[in-house]
């Protein structure tokens, strides 16, 4: 019964959640003549009504949702999807930022959620300072992972995993102290060369202390200013610009001094994924402003 009851899932692309689904079941989930938990459907669309304990998501990347359309003469143009709920803060075309108002809806009071999002998440005015600031005030963000580059096929992805718990309608603001380890800087991963291994988040998770939240130790004090886990109370994040989460306080070895900068191929490996992220980013532009002079 816990297998058949206990997961629920959401996956947009059919072939995709072919593989999802005969993973599971290889898993004996859903295979006991019980009902399969995987939905294929656009999981922002709508509130799917069901409410979790639980979620742990990693969500597609890329700024903003579209749909291609074909015209007349087979000419192909994309219609930028904005998504417009109720249950949602803000509304905005930007996928990471739905997806993080979406898991809000989808906790129950008191339900964990624990979210892989890219760094414009963490930084992005409008929309993203909205959602951020009604994150901090409606729930409990307590800890930010700030993940190595490295890890993802796409090149030129700088991700983070933000941890952070429902809780019920209140006057004052929820979160208290938000916790932040910094895995990224002076730290290089590569898939095939130096790939991420679960050793490598032992102290993370040391630090967590996932059986008693409430009793962390910072690691980062005056007498040990290279310490990766520190804390900053809600008044000091709610009066940065923006409300930026985007926080390092490490210093870049490799900018101090060059005989500690990283391997000359994790040096060139790191340039191609800002130089294709560039890239993606320009084409971005390129596809609005295409759609700003076909719809003038």
């Amino acid at each position: 019964a816990l297998k058949d009851t206990t997961f629920s899932g959401w996956e947009l692309v059919q072939n995709t959640a072919r593989l999802c689904a005969m993973n599971l079941m290889l898993h004996g989930i859903g295979n006991n003549g019980g009902k399969l938990p995987l939905t294929v459907a656009d999981s922002l669309a709508a509130d799917p009504g069901d409410r979790f304990e639980i979620v742990l998501t990693n969500p597609p990347f890329g700024k903003k949702s579209s749909t291609t359309i074909v015209g007349e003469g087979g000419k192909v143009s994309k219609e930028v999807d904005i998504v417009e709920r109720e249950d949602f803060w803000a509304t905005t075309s930007n996928k990471q930022l739905n997806f993080a108002q979406h898991v809000k809806t989808l906790l129950k009071q008191h339900g964990r959620c624990g979210i892989v999002v890219p760094d414009n998440v963490l930084f992005e005015g409008g929309a993203g300072e909205t959602v951020r600031r009604k994150l901090l005030h409606d729930c409990d963000v307590h800890t930010l992972l700030r993940l190595p580059t490295g890890l993802f096929y796409a090149q030129g992805v700088k991700a983070n995993v933000l941890f952070f718990d429902k809780k019920p309608a209140s006057e004052t603001p929820w979160t208290k102290k938000l916790w932040i380890y910094d895995l990224r800087t002076n730290i290089h991963f590569t898939l095939k060369t130096n790939p991420l291994k679960r050793a490598d988040l032992d102290e993370f998770v040391k630090n967590y202390n996932p059986t008693n939240r409430q009793d962390r130790t910072p690691s980062f004090t005056q007498d040990n200013q290279a310490g990766r886990w520190r804390a900053y109370d809600y008044d000091e994040i709610i009066n940065r610009d923006k409300a930026s989460l985007d926080i390092f306080w490490l210093k870049d070895d490799s900018l101090e001094d060059s005989d500690n900068l990283p391997a000359p191929g994790i040096i060139a490996a790191e340039i191609i994924e800002d130089l294709q992220a560039a890239l993606e980013q320009f084409k971005e532009i390129a596809e609005d402003l295409g759609q700003e002079e076909q719809q003038g």
